[in-house]
């Protein structure tokens, strides 16, 4: 089987080209020339030079036939301008899903991450499924709701499967880190109780892999979580745990995230500090249901929070991220 993968060198997409050379997939990485490979050189994966932003795809067109899979990975999470979150996630993934559809006969499937802000938090009562209406509230979720458009839009002309993850972390995850930054240092932010849907990245990977070789993944949504849903306090009691810290729980008043998301673009444009990220971060329910998954695709986690956490803190520890 071959299998081509964007985003493949970064937090997810790293993971799931790991997993799929380990099922014995040939594996072919879309990456920019001056991409940072340390994560996939190892695999030996053939390579398509090229960022979806700006190259002429069309142009190299026939470097996309003779996949069995497409995992389209890349996209922006963060982003200064609002039109750079479309740009990335919603006409990217048109103009891909325009070329394979003309050239990648056989291809059984394309399978799109999005994302659980592209379904929105729980407005009522939750938590949100495949059957609940969008309702994304920040720039990054609309513009993965797009994406999402972009592949229904080829229904019939593309065998396709649409994946929202919720909060996912694990080894080389940069997003959690500053969380489990922060409480290695003693302090946990807190902003009044918020319940999260979470996932570890292998048990995430193990999910797309499924629901792309199972017919009944075909043209479908799934959300991938744990089906337990956690607090922010569950969450920083494990990351303390992990650490071996005790954590002094730091309030900081919602009223002040549009103040420290300008701050934080001022200091990192690609930091999770930013305005429209807490924008998301301002709603108190991201949880979602995997019921479907597991009854359609017997999809279930196999690692639990805790381990997850622990795990994802020695890699930190011993890679000096911490």
């Amino acid at each position: 089987m071959k299998a081509l993968v964007t985003g493949a060198t970064g937090f997810i997409g790293s993971h799931l080209a790991e997993a799929l050379v380990k099922k014995g997939y040939a594996l072919t990485c879309l990456v920019r020339k001056n991409s940072d490979l340390g994560w996939i050189e190892r695999l030996n994966p053939e390579y398509i030079y090229g960022d979806l932003m700006d190259m002429d795809i069309e142009s190299c067109a026939d470097r996309f036939r003779g996949f069995d899979y497409i995992f389209h990975v890349a996209g922006l999470t963060k982003a200064v301008n609002e039109a750079d979150f479309y740009a990335a996630n919603a006409g990217c993934t048109a103009r891909l899903l325009k070329v394979v559809a003309d050239n990648a006969a056989g291809l059984r499937r394309f399978v799109y991450i999005s994302s659980l802000a592209a379904a929105g938090p729980v407005f009522g009562d939750g938590p949100v499924d495949e059957n609940s209406p969008p309702r994304p509230v920040s720039a990054y979720g609309k513009s993965k709701r797009k994406g999402e458009e972009a592949v229904k839009d080829f229904t019939g002309r593309v065998p396709s499967t649409i994946i929202r993850p919720p909060a996912v972390f694990g080894p080389r995850d940069k997003d959690f880190l500053v969380m489990f930054k922060m409480i290695s240092r003693g302090a946990f932010p807190y902003w009044g109780k918020s319940l999260y849907s979470m996932l570890y990245v292998d048990d995430l990977v193990r999910g797309i892999i499924l629901a792309a070789e199972s017919d009944r993944g075909e043209g479908r949504l799934f959300f991938l979580s744990y089906p337990a849903v956690f607090s922010n306090e569950d969450i920083a009691g494990e990351i303390s745990d992990a650490l071996g810290v005790k954590a002094v729980r730091i309030r900081i008043p919602r009223l002040l995230f549009p103040v420290l998301g300008f701050i934080g673009q001022k200091f990192d444009k690609k930091g999770i500090i930013n305005r429209d990220r807490l924008i998301d971060f301002g709603y108190t329910n991201w949880t979602c249901s995997t019921r479907l998954a597991e009854s359609e695709l017997g999809f279930m986690a196999k690692t639990s929070l805790r381990e997850g956490i622990k795990w994802t803190a020695d890699w930190y520890k011993t890679h000096q991220w911490i």
